[in-house]
């Protein structure tokens, strides 16, 4: 796996130790593509797995993210990623649950420009159902929300959706705020 495009393009990235499955280089490539400029925008990923698609959004200009890992072995992956990069100023890894970190951010008002949402397949209908009533709240005005999942069982986000791809068994939805 490596980042595509930006200032770290070309950069190999570590996989998390255990399955798991990453966003394919072709997938990202696609995907960033439709997002477009991401220039100083702050960013969220609630599923960080190996942090590619954060580390891929610093890659192309955002100023800061959140990545958010509950696997010990996915996380020591992210942190890895990110020393490498010599992002530490820019990127922060939170080694938690993504519901209770999405409410306690809530909570502390702190919202996004873009939020990543690449639950695992199995998990992603009882995970998003937890997260949906908080979506709104993490994301700043004009702020989208990615979200990756399986096209056989894709879940509905009571958020507008402004796009839709689908890549073999994947799908990739983006959807906005509603201001």
């Amino acid at each position: 796996m490596r980042v595509i495009a930006g200032r770290f393009g070309g950069r190999r990235l570590e996989s998390p130790p255990r399955a798991s499955r990453p966003t394919s280089d072709r997938v990202r490539e696609a995907l960033f593509s439709t997002l477009g400029p991401l220039e100083d925008l702050s960013v969220l990923d609630l599923f960080a797995g190996s942090g590619a698609l954060a580390i891929e959004a610093l890659s192309r200009g955002a100023a800061s993210a959140v990545l958010v890992e509950k696997d010990r072995g996915a996380a020591a992956a992210v942190a890895a990623n990110l020393e490498s990069l010599g992002v530490a100023g820019e990127a922060t890894l939170v080694r938690s649950d993504a519901v209770a970190e999405a409410r306690r951010l809530v909570g502390k008002g702190e919202a996004f420009d873009l939020v990543f949402l690449d639950p695992p397949y199995a998990e992603a209908q009882a995970v998003l159902s937890r997260l949906e009533e908080l979506l709104p709240g993490l994301l700043a005005p004009g702020g989208r929300i990615v979200l990756e999942c399986d096209r056989r069982d894709p879940p509905a986000l009571d958020l507008p959706m402004v796009h839709e791809r689908r890549y073999g068994d994947t799908v990739i939805r983006i959807h906005s705020s509603r201001e």
